[in-house]
């Protein structure tokens, strides 16, 4: 029974609930209707809302644009009236202007009528003049005689004279100014170019002086017997002077490059202090070998020193010796240098190749170096050796005509003249005493050696004494007697010198062995 009371309970309760959340649902049905339809109202008054104004902001729009193009149309009324007013008072002026243009225009034809009207009575006048003027000259060669054709010849023959006379005057007037103002031209040229080239000379001696360390050195360089300072002097052709002179041997020759090598020699023997034949013979050829190296940087220097390159190799050799070669008391290598440069500066200030004339004036005198090797003029020899070494034909003829042993043809040629002259001609830079006396030594030695057998030849004690090696091969003893006197007379038949020359013949035999 409780069971289905239960039951039954639980039944009631579960319809009761149903019964209850239909009607809550119903009821919430209803409420979310009310609410949309609500929100539909809104939303129509909105809508409704939102047309009126923008109906009302239409109107307005249409009323501002409406003023907007009013306003517009009334300025272009404006506008146009203005332009229509402008144009009418351009066509106004346009009318004056016309009505101008053709008072003027009757003027102009009016005065042409009267010019052409002036231009037939003028020619009608000139038609009288002319008549006029032939019956003048008929009556003019009536009264002189001549006809016109006559007259005209008299009268132009007579100003031919005086047009030529005057124009003599007038051109011999222009020559006398040119002459002086190329006078003055040249001096300022050659007075700036001589004034930038300042170099100094030096007349340079023909004797050395080597100091030694104490006196006694002195001895250990003479030798026993002499056989040192024998081996000194055959060997370098100097004539060592050894005298009262304290710590001082003194080394004479007129060849520079000689000279320089005794001198080199004996310093290093001295500083060596081993002093024999063998170790002069040694110390003789390492300095020979020095000095031509010094003469090759000397004249790597020279080069470098007026910017000249492509120059051979042995040209520069020969350009070397030149520093140890001086020409009336003047250093050669120096005063080529200073040629080079004087014949740049000209040859810039005349327009000419300063590069041609640069590079001839360093070469110009190098026929000098070799000049006690190979006969002729030093001009044409130096020619063929820079002919040999491919020089061009501007340089070489430059080089050729300095001494005018032949004709300058270029501006360059003339110019290395005139740098030549300038150089030498400077006051202090030569002195013509020491050139004759080296020419001197030189005819000695030349003199001397175009015997036979004869091997070396040296003028030493200032000319005082020729020194002559024969080879004792070709020569025996009484063939060296006979070379010193055909020497000596030969020398007092061609040559004039103050006092005695000693001729000093040497034959010398060695017999040399190697231990092994």
């Amino acid at each position: 029974m409780e069971a289905l009371i239960a039951v039954a309970a639980a039944l009631i309760a579960g319809a009761a609930t149903w019964a209850l959340r239909g009607m809550f649902s119903t009821r919430r049905v209803d409420t979310a209707e009310r609410r949309a339809k609500d929100r539909v109202d809104d939303a129509k008054k909105k809508a409704d809302e939102l047309l009126s104004d923008a109906e009302s902001r239409k109107a307005q729009l249409e009323g501002l644009a409406k003023e907007d193009a009013d306003r517009v149309r009334a300025d272009a009324d404006s506008e146009l009236k203005t332009r229509r007013s402008e144009i009418a008072r351009l066509e106004e002026r346009l009318l004056q202007r016309e009505e101008t243009l053709e008072a003027k225009l009757g003027d102009v034809d009016r005065k042409i009528q009267a010019i052409e009207d002036k231009e037939r009575n003028l020619g009608n006048i000139g038609d009288e003049l002319k008549e006029k003027r032939r019956e003048h000259i008929r009556e003019l060669e009536r009264i002189v005689g001549l006809s016109a054709s006559q007259a005209k010849q008299i009268l132009m023959k007579e100003i031919e004279d005086d047009v030529k006379h005057d124009s003599g005057r007038l051109i011999r007037q222009i020559e006398d100014e040119t002459k002086l103002e190329a006078d003055r031209r040249v001096r300022s040229i050659l007075a700036t170019c001589m004034q930038r080239v300042a170099a100094g000379h030096s007349a340079e001696t023909t004797v050395s002086v080597v100091e030694l360390p104490s006196d006694d050195m002195k001895g250990r360089i003479i030798g026993k017997e002499g056989r040192n300072i024998r081996a000194l002097q055959s060997l370098t052709g100097v004539d060592f002077i050894i005298d009262d002179t304290p710590s001082t041997v003194v080394l004479s020759c007129f060849d520079g490059v000689r000279r320089e090598i005794a001198r080199h020699t004996l310093e290093k023997l001295v500083k060596d202090g081993r002093i024999h034949p063998a170790s002069i013979e040694d110390t003789y050829y390492q300095s020979r070998s020095a000095i031509e190296q010094r003469i090759i940087e000397a004249g790597e220097q020279a080069t470098y020193e007026v910017d000249v390159h492509g120059i051979h190799p042995e040209l520069i050799k020969i350009l070397g010796r030149m520093s140890f070669r001086t020409s009336y008391g003047q250093n050669v290598l120096a005063h080529s240098v200073e040629v080079s440069r004087l014949s740049a500066l000209i040859a810039e200030e005349l327009g000419a190749s300063s590069k041609t004339a640069k590079r001839a004036g360093l070469l110009h005198d190098v026929g000098k170096a070799v000049s006690h090797e190979v006969e002729g003029p030093h001009a044409k020899v130096g020619a063929d050796i820079a002919r040999r070494y491919k020089e061009s034909d501007a340089i070489v003829h430059a080089m050729e005509s300095h001494h005018n042993e032949i004709e300058p043809q270029t501006v360059e040629a003339v110019i290395l003249q005139i740098a030549d002259a300038i150089s030498g001609a400077r006051p202090g830079a030569r002195g013509e005493s020491l050139e004759n006396y080296v020419e001197r030594l030189k005819e000695l030695e030349e003199i001397a050696s175009s015997y036979d057998g004869v091997d070396k030849v040296f003028a030493i004690q200032a000319g005082r004494e020729v020194r002559i090696m024969v080879s004792p091969e070709d020569v025996d003893d009484n063939e060296a007697a006979a070379i010193s006197r055909k020497v000596a007379k030969e020398i007092e038949e061609k040559l004039e010198f103050p006092g005695q020359i000693k001729i000093n013949v040497i034959r010398e035999s060695r017999s040399i062995e190697i231990a092994k």
